[in-house]
């Protein structure tokens, strides 16, 4: 039987996964965007100083929780970064319909770098260094995608 707090969660995880879901396989880059301009609507987990949208669209939802389950990580919370990175997982797979057709050799490396980060993080015994490689590694990759090096 679930627990209320799990139910809770469960509904979080699904609503999060819907709207980023609609913001990122709805909605199209404008020629601002696409011309380098800075995104109208930052998330607020993401920098405030974003250089430009990336040609998959606005990212910063996913790099928000990537950015949370770095923190984990750094905290040596491999057990909550491990359930956190399931959000982002759950998050970019329902987006891939929507985010794929954009840039496709782009959604490429980023599913690879976040494949890389659930690997280290789900390894039978993962290890706090490579988690902590793969993911500063995956967030190096969203600041590359969108402009920032």
């Amino acid at each position: 039987m679930l627990n209320v707090q799990t139910v809770m969660r469960q509904a979080a995880v699904l609503c999060a996964i819907a709207v980023l879901g609609l913001a990122a396989g709805c909605s199209k880059p404008d020629a601002a965007a696409k011309a380098g301009a800075t995104a109208g609507t930052a998330n607020a987990a993401a920098p405030a100083s974003q250089a430009s949208a990336s040609k998959l669209g606005d990212l910063s939802a996913f790099q928000g929780v990537a950015v949370d389950v770095a923190r984990l990580v750094d905290k040596s919370d491999l057990a909550g970064a491990k359930t956190r990175i399931k959000d982002l997982e759950l998050a970019w797979d329902s987006a891939e319909a929507g985010l794929k057709p954009r840039a496709a050799s782009d959604w490429h490396v980023l599913d690879k770098a976040i494949d890389n980060a659930l690997d280290a993080l789900r390894a039978g015994s993962p290890k706090q260094t490579e988690c902590k490689s793969t993911l500063d590694e995956l967030l190096k990759t969203f600041n590359a995608l969108q402009g920032k090096q």
